[in-house]
């Protein structure tokens, strides 16, 4: 017989916790039961229960040989570490074949085989069951240290390579410092308990490995396959049962016991009202989960399909090029008379050529430009521009035109000098002339007024509710605004006006000609120039006006990515 006192700490460490660690594996498993990654993670919990037995009856049992049978198979636990390698290899989506699940367990044979030898344990003193552990706990330990370290490297290589802000990351993350708890506290109490020469302290290794468990159970609830907070409720719901029905052992009245049954009663009908709820917004949140994925998975095959879109657009325009600047040089040779003297019929025909042609050379060349702006290809050179010369080439160009339609062009320079911008000149020119040009087209009679100004930065329209721009440029900026007296915008097309292929009835029926690109194309543009662009109409045959907005200061962000 052994003679010690039974320490009462033991009840409080072990017990609890023992209870606890069996219901969240219970349900663990019960949540998912073909998941690989459950069923590996409650066997590893079980491994660990296992332990806390093992540790608890020894100090229960007063016999040597009983004693000594507890205190041999407690090692038994380092085999949770190979489940842990397995549960491991499932949360990282790799798959591991028997053959390597099979070598995992090899090394634990020897172990095994000399478990019930003095190799193992033995039995130190009779009177106080006092034990000792053989020279085999040096060789289960350095599998123990090899295997622990082996799982947090490969979570840990993992964790290296995901991206910054991927769940995967916190979820490897956590794991990694639920790894590092545990082997910290099984040294911190091991110190101690060597430090102070008291064996109770080990007592309170069970705590660590509550904490252990629920960060590991934490990982995978918050950010993958389990249910914390079903868990939970299942875990508290089922604990709150049991201990109002152990009161039965400790009533001594009819009364008490009624007392005893009706709140079990209750408790059984609120604790199951609970976890039914709970189950009920676990099976939303999955629904809502799947339709989530279906949408992820149509968005990424649009995504695809819109990269084959521009990438054929980008082809063909490139394709188209070539013939189109062909035409246009030998049709200008031909109006030239180098091939011969043309009668006036052929030439109308020949003009008539030459025009559609640039149609088509224009459509290609904002083709190109959407493919471009879209596949994040097109380039900006910044460089200080004075944005009033170029409305001065802008004029120059047009004016004529403008005269053989006999409709005004004015253009209204600053009063003051303006100071050179950093812009993308070339580019803010291009918009600039698409302006002058639509509005030219689509001005019957009257005329076209160009104006540039600094001013306060505004604050626009952007939809058709009335939203205005989240962003506005910051500081002052230079305006430039072309305002005609044509057809006017409706204020139901307002908002519309700058999306891709976008083009107003009235428009369609003045200019058959237009793509509904080139607005499209001049909003990115302008922006990527740190710019805004605008619309604005009093309505219908009212004439309209389009504003553009410059930075006087250009952002940092855009300077460091064009400057």
């Amino acid at each position: 017989m052994c003679n010690f006192d039974v320490p009462q700490l033991l009840f409080y460490t072990h017990i609890p916790t023992l209870i606890i660690g069996l219901l969240l594996g219970f349900f663990i498993f019960m949540s998912d039961k073909k998941n690989p990654i459950n069923r590996n993670l409650s066997i590893f919990i079980v491994f660990l229960c296992f332990w806390i037995i093992s540790d608890l009856l020894p100090w229960l049992s007063f016999s040597v040989a009983v004693n000594l049978f507890f205190v041999r198979i407690l090692p038994l636990v380092s085999l949770s570490l190979v489940f842990f390698l397995y549960f491991t290899y499932a949360l990282l989506g790799e798959k591991i074949s028997i053959k390597r699940k099979i070598i995992y367990v090899v090394p634990y044979i020897p172990f095994i085989m000399l478990l019930f030898s003095n190799y193992n344990a033995y039995v130190t003193n009779a009177n106080t069951c006092d034990s000792g552990y053989g020279p085999l706990i040096w060789y289960v330990s350095l599998i123990n240290l090899t295997y622990t370290f082996f799982a947090a490297f490969k979570i840990f290589k993992h964790y290296k390579k995901i991206n910054i802000n991927n769940k995967e990351k916190n979820q490897s993350k956590i794991i990694i410092y639920s790894i590092a708890f545990i082997i910290l506290w099984f040294l911190t109490i091991t110190i101690l308990a060597n430090a102070y020469s008291n064996e109770e302290i080990y007592l309170l290794t069970p705590i660590g490995i509550v904490v252990f468990i629920g960060l590991l159970a934490y990982a995978i609830t918050k950010y993958q396959f389990l249910n914390l907070k079903l868990i939970a409720a299942q875990v508290l719901t089922y604990s709150i049962w049991a201990l109002i029905s152990s009161q039965y052992f400790f009533a001594d009245s009819l009364m008490v016991k009624l007392l005893i049954t009706l709140t079990l009663l209750l408790s059984l009908i609120f604790g199951d009202m609970l976890i039914k709820s709970i189950k009920l917004e676990v099976q939303r949140k999955e629904e809502l989960q799947g339709m989530s994925d279906k949408l992820s998975e149509a968005n990424e095959q649009l995504r695809k399909l819109d990269n084959s879109k521009s990438e054929f657009i980008s082809i063909a325009s490139h394709q188209l090029r070539t013939p189109l600047t062909a035409i246009k040089g030998f049709v200008s040779l031909l109006l030239e008379g180098s091939y011969g003297q043309i009668v006036p019929k052929q030439q109308d025909i020949l003009n008539k050529v030459y025009t559609a042609n640039e149609r088509l050379v224009m459509l290609v060349e904002d083709l190109l430009n959407i493919s471009r702006m879209e596949s994040g290809r097109m380039e900006f050179k910044f460089a200080p521009w004075d944005i009033s010369n170029i409305c001065q080439e802008v004029m120059d160009t047009f004016m004529p035109r403008a005269k053989e339609d006999n409709k005004y062009l004015e253009y209204k320079k600053p009063e003051t000098p303006l100071p050179e911008i950093m812009i993308d000149g070339v580019k803010v020119r291009e918009v600039l002339s698409n302006m002058v040009d639509n509005a030219l087209k689509y001005t019957p009679k009257g005329g076209v007024t160009l104006k540039v100004e600094q001013a306060d930065a505004s604050r626009y329209i952007l939809n058709s509710h009335g939203d205005v721009e989240d962003k506005p440029i910051v500081g002052p900026v230079i305006r430039v605004t072309v305002s005609d007296t044509g057809i006017g915008i409706p204020a139901t097309e307002l908002p519309y006006l700058f999306a891709k292929f976008s083009r107003g009835k009235d428009i369609s029926r003045l200019n058959t000609g237009g793509t509904g690109l080139g607005l499209y194309v001049g909003r990115s543009m302008i922006e990527n120039n740190g710019g805004k662009i605008w619309a604005e109409s009093d309505g219908q045959g009212q004439g309209s006006r389009f504003i553009i907005e410059m930075p006087m200061r250009q952002s940092a962000e855009l300077m460091e990515r064009w400057g």
